[in-house]
């Protein structure tokens, strides 16, 4: 066993910045681990997290496993292009590798100053440990890691990684970073499962768990969605995935599209240069699959995968197409929300908004529709409160307001409303007019027609009705002989000039050489059923 011996070579200085400083975040180190599994074969991954006096993390895999060759040539070299090597599928061929630059090992260093690897292979057991103290303190360029065991096994194969000495002290939330895995991957699957275990709590970490605290209220299907964006872009309809908008604000955490390259995250959640200053952006979740990017000759992916390299054409490219996806899908939001906003309002108000605003004259309607849309957009959920004012805000403005803010009489309103509503205001008087002469022939039972009829019941001698009889003062006593014979004798009046200044005109003029030379406009067929109320009353 003592002639056997592993080598790792490297400048000490490699181990300190791209795996301390780059994998301190324990989910970006795990998931080097689980990605290692994935090339690996592995159909499962077992996470299992001990808290307690001797705290460490232990990483298990049903995967390939390694001998002797496999870890000196494979896992110990720094800096190997695994796909350069083995090619760009596993061993099957059933799986598309996701490493590339041989410096996820180094993601071990980053959460632990011992790591301790079990792998079996061709039913041999190989068992070594790497310290970071000890690598640190060597003075030359190779480091030896420690050779614990290596024996025949008859067990499956596989690899088992267990981290001692871990930088993290305090204890771990399964919850949360079961989440956090779940974000840096788009690969699990059937024949992929991971699972975090922590005491006697099991979690799956999936696809679907990164998007599980989000409440979804519209989402935005590709390839499908691509295809109606007016772009040239070459590789927009081998964009897959899903973008989410939700109902409430979403946590910073939350926020963002992650573009995936076969499995893998290779750009942090982020929106691609668009500004966020509309508050759509804080809506905003999702994924994308750009896994043309990995296949590219030219590496654009950051070693920590959390950035694209933006200066290239290609990827300035996507970033377009991309910043034109977002400006799309916004335009297509606020439409859904109004849409949803306004059904909501109807459901709990009973206004019908677009029913109403189409009632109203335009000058109004474009003093009210900012003020509802301000209004609903206030907050997430419509409250009793906004409701509320919605409703006084009908009440105040019905729909056409100009109609019923006259206070017609009730028999003027009766008659005259449904010619008001199909805007024919002419006719809406001329029937009214009619109506009244009708009523006040029924109440005098006067043999008289149309002007005679009004001369004569309303005459200031001998009135056969009378328009003040049935009026005293508060006190009860009788108003003044000449205020009882001014309002007779000006109702008499009043119905005579509806008759001469309105009915009149209408029944023997075309009513557009009416309305078009502004003689008889249709406001004043407005101003005359006010008038005509009055006498009515």
């Amino acid at each position: 066993m003592n002639e056997k011996k592993l080598i790792m070579t490297f400048d000490p200085n490699t181990i300190e910045h791209l795996g301390i400083k780059m994998y301190s975040y324990i989910p970006n180190a795990l998931a080097e681990l689980i990605a290692n599994s994935y090339d690996a074969r592995a159909s499962k991954v077992e996470i299992i997290l001990e808290d307690g006096e001797e705290r460490k993390i232990i990483v298990k895999d049903n995967g390939d496993g390694m001998d002797l060759e496999d870890i000196n040539k494979k896992f110990l070299r720094i800096g190997r292009n695994k796909r350069e090597e083995e090619g760009r599928k596993s061993s099957d061929g059933k799986r598309l590798i996701t490493g590339k630059k041989g410096l996820g090992k180094l993601a071990l260093f980053g959460i632990g100053d011992t790591i301790e690897i079990s792998t079996i292979k061709n039913n041999k057991k190989i068992v070594f440990k790497l310290d970071w103290n000890d690598l640190k303190a060597t003075k030359e360029h190779d480091y030896y890691p420690k050779l614990l065991e290596e024996k025949k096994s008859l067990d499956d194969t596989g690899t088992t990684i267990t981290l001692y000495n871990l930088k993290r002290k305090s204890e771990f939330d399964i919850g949360s970073l079961s989440i956090s895995i779940s974000k840096l991957f788009n690969l699990f699957s059937d024949n992929f499962k991971v699972f975090l275990i922590k005491d006697d709590l099991r979690i799956e970490v999936n696809n679907q768990l990164k998007y599980s605290q989000v409440e979804s209220q519209f989402e935005f299907i590709f390839p499908e969605y691509s295809k109606e964006i007016s772009s040239e872009y070459e590789y927009k309809t081998e964009i897959r995935g899903k973008i989410l908008t939700s109902e409430k604000p979403l946590g910073p955490a939350f926020r963002g599209i992650t573009l995936f390259a076969n499995g893998r995250m290779v750009n942090a959640p982020e929106f691609f240069g668009r500004s966020e200053s509309s508050h759509f952006y804080s809506y905003v979740t999702g994924w994308l699959d750009v896994d043309f990017l990995d296949n590219l000759e030219k590496d654009v992916i950051s070693t920590n995968r959390q950035s694209l390299d933006w200066s290239l054409e290609i990827t300035e490219k996507l970033k377009i197409f991309l910043q034109k996806l977002l400006s799309e899908i916004q335009t297509d939001w606020r439409e859904k929300r109004n849409e949803t906003r306004i059904k909501e309002i109807k459901e709990k108000s009973k206004i019908d908004l677009p029913d109403w605003y189409q009632k109203l004259p335009e000058s109004i309607r474009e003093g009210i529709e900012p003020i509802i849309k301000t209004l609903s957009e206030d907050s997430e959920l419509l409250s009793e409160k906004q409701v509320k004012i919605i409703q006084n805000l009908h009440t105040i403005i019905p729909e056409y307001p100009r109609y019923h803010w006259r206070y017609l009489h009730p028999e003027v309103e009766a008659i005259s409303q449904k010619y008001y509503i199909s805007k024919d205001y002419y006719t809406a008087l001329f029937e009214s007019a009619k109506k009244y002469v009708n009523s006040v022939k029924t109440k005098s039972l006067s043999p008289h027609i149309e002007k005679e009829l009004l001369e004569n019941v309303f005459s200031v001698r001998e009135p056969k009705l009378s328009v003040t009889d049935k009026f005293k003062k508060p006190d009860g006593n009788d108003f003044t002989r000449d205020t009882i014979s001014n309002i007779s004798e000006g109702h008499r009046m009043l119905a005579l000039a509806l008759w001469d200044a309105f009915r009149c005109p209408i029944a023997h003029e075309e009513v557009c050489d009416l309305r078009d030379s502004g003689l008889f406009t249709e406001k004043d067929c407005l101003d005359a059923l006010s008038i005509l109320s009055d006498v009515f009353r």
